[in-house]
């Protein structure tokens, strides 16, 4: 044979000697010799076998306390009629085939082996059994499977593990076909560990990207690989989409004709089979969309990665300075060289600082600068009815105000607003003049009606006010926000009073 041809043959020894170390604790188990009460030999082989079944019929069943005691009895029951082995003999069988899956160390069990394709001695890890909870009360360690535990199951069976789910497709389709619908539930079980199988091997994935690609030839890879595993899922979501469509139309077909007592029980089969089928279907979504942003974000985000790692590699002087003298270059073909690096890139940007700086609220176009004072009413609208119909607004609340204060003093403008209905007023809160009185109350307290300046002889105030006579009005803020005076407006409340003088008098 040629040289090539035996490079060839040797091509993934690695990965082939990973497969056969699973197997080696069942053969270990093996070279163990036990016999029963009658001196029948005990397999530990076969055994073991059924431990990692049992440990699978947990998974399924989603049991998550299983320890030696479990272990020991499920053994036992397997066994009666074979083997005579009393229960406290097979806890320590089960204590010991445990400790071949599992050694004592904890730590995971080592294959060495001399890897041919690359002449080197390797040694490969694997973890059949893991600790899944511990019960302090009764220091009881209970156990689970597994990754490489799972593979060691699924590996008894003739296909690979990244067509499992697809195959309990065909199979469960085949069982629903045939009316075998005990059989379709154990079926969706494993189908539900498939999945759980695949997210972890996802997430795996994810760190694999962002940890493994470290040239262009490996992001390739992996992008193809991602491409692969969202074809398959998808093919499996259309899938999973008409076995649904099947469920529903055997359930409509059962529900139809439900007189014998086998056609119900098969009916309630078949609710149960819908039920947990959706629930697995809705897990593989998830998975088709984990996978689309690993290709979408883990991808991008390794390309990044690798841009800024060439970047950081980047030497100036060694790169392009040495370069562009050493060789020595032509004029032209220096300033292709050199041309990239002349222009700084522009970016807008701004600072957090600025949310603290003066903001503008004018609007596009305005000129005039910004009125730091409140709202003043001035007649010098040019709408004259508007101005009346507001004046006689300010007055009506004024008065309203005064009946209010000779009845009890201070007055809460809660208060006020809740009286307002019993007035028949409750309209002026959908007023926007009703709340500017209110702002300008406020701005110009202490309010008396001599407090109107020259300047102001023409405003309504002057009308508005002198219904004050000579008596004072003070208002000072609360701190909460009246929010239920109506539907478009917000005040802060105040309560409003007599002034000092005007207070005495009243004593």
């Amino acid at each position: 044979m040629d040289r090539e041809d035996l490079a060839g043959t040797i091509t993934g020894f690695q990965e082939r000697m990973s497969r056969i170390a699973l197997f080696d604790p069942l053969f270990e188990l093996q070279r163990k010799k036990q016999t029963d009460k009658e001196g029948n030999t005990i397999d530990m082989m076969e055994l073991g076998m059924l431990t990692l079944l049992f440990f699978f019929e947990q998974k399924l069943m989603r049991h998550a306390k299983a320890g030696v005691k479990d272990l020991a009895v499920y053994l036992h029951r397997i066994t009666t009629g074979k083997l005579s082995v009393e229960v406290r003999e097979w806890e320590d069988l089960a204590r010991s085939i445990i400790q071949v899956f599992r050694p004592a160390s904890g730590k995971k069990r080592e294959f060495t082996f001399f890897n041919w394709d690359i002449r080197e001695q390797q040694t490969v890890y694997t973890s059949i059994l893991k600790a899944n909870a511990f019960d302090s009360r009764t220091n009881t360690q209970y156990y689970a499977l597994d990754e490489d535990g799972l593979e060691l199951v699924f590996a008894t069976k003739e296909f690979y593990s990244e067509f499992q789910l697809s195959i309990h497709q065909l199979v469960l389709r085949k069982q629903l076909e045939k009316g075998e619908f005990h059989g379709a539930l154990r079926q969706i079980n494993e189908m539900r560990v498939d999945v759980e199988t695949l997210q972890e091997r996802m997430i795996k994935l994810e760190h694999e990207i962002k940890r493994s690609i470290v040239s262009e030839e490996t992001l390739q890879r992996y992008s193809a690989l991602l491409e692969d595993i969202y074809m398959r899922l998808q093919r499996e979501n259309e899938e999973f989409e008409e076995l649904l469509q099947f469920v529903k139309e055997t359930r409509m077909r059962l529900h139809a004709d439900m007189n014998l007592e086998k056609q119900q029980r098969a009916y309630e089969y078949i609710l149960r089979i819908a039920s947990e089928l959706e629930k697995v279907h809705n897990e593989h979504s998830g998975l088709l969309q984990q996978s689309m942003d690993l290709k979408n974000k883990a991808l991008h985000s390794a390309k990044e990665s690798l841009y800024y790692t060439g970047i950081s590699s980047f030497n100036f002087d060694q790169d392009l300075v040495g370069f562009v003298i050493g060789a020595p270059l032509p004029l032209e073909a220096s300033k292709a060289v050199v041309a990239p690096f002349m222009g700084l890139m522009q970016t807008p940007s701004w600072s957090p600082l600025t949310v603290f700086a003066e903001q503008s609220i004018t609007g596009n176009g305005e000129k005039e600068p910004r009125e730091e004072s409140f709202l003043e009413a001035a007649d010098t609208e040019a709408n004259d009815g508007f101005s009346r119909q507001r004046r006689e607004l300010f007055k009506a609340v004024l008065m309203l105000l005064l009946q209010e204060l000779e009845q009890q003093a201070p007055v809460e403008l809660r208060r006020l607003f809740m009286r307002l209905e019993s007035y028949n007023q409750s309209e002026w809160l959908m007023s926007r003049s009703f709340f500017d009185f209110w702002l300008i109350l406020h701005q110009r307290s202490p309010v008396q009606a001599r407090s109107i300046t020259e300047e102001d002889r023409e405003a309504e105030w002057e009308e508005v006010f002198s219904l004050l006579g000579s008596r004072i009005l003070v208002v000072h803020e609360l701190p909460d926000i009246i929010a239920e005076a109506g539907s478009r407006y917000q005040i802060q409340n105040m309560t409003i009073s007599w002034g000092a003088e005007q207070a005495n008098v009243r004593q």
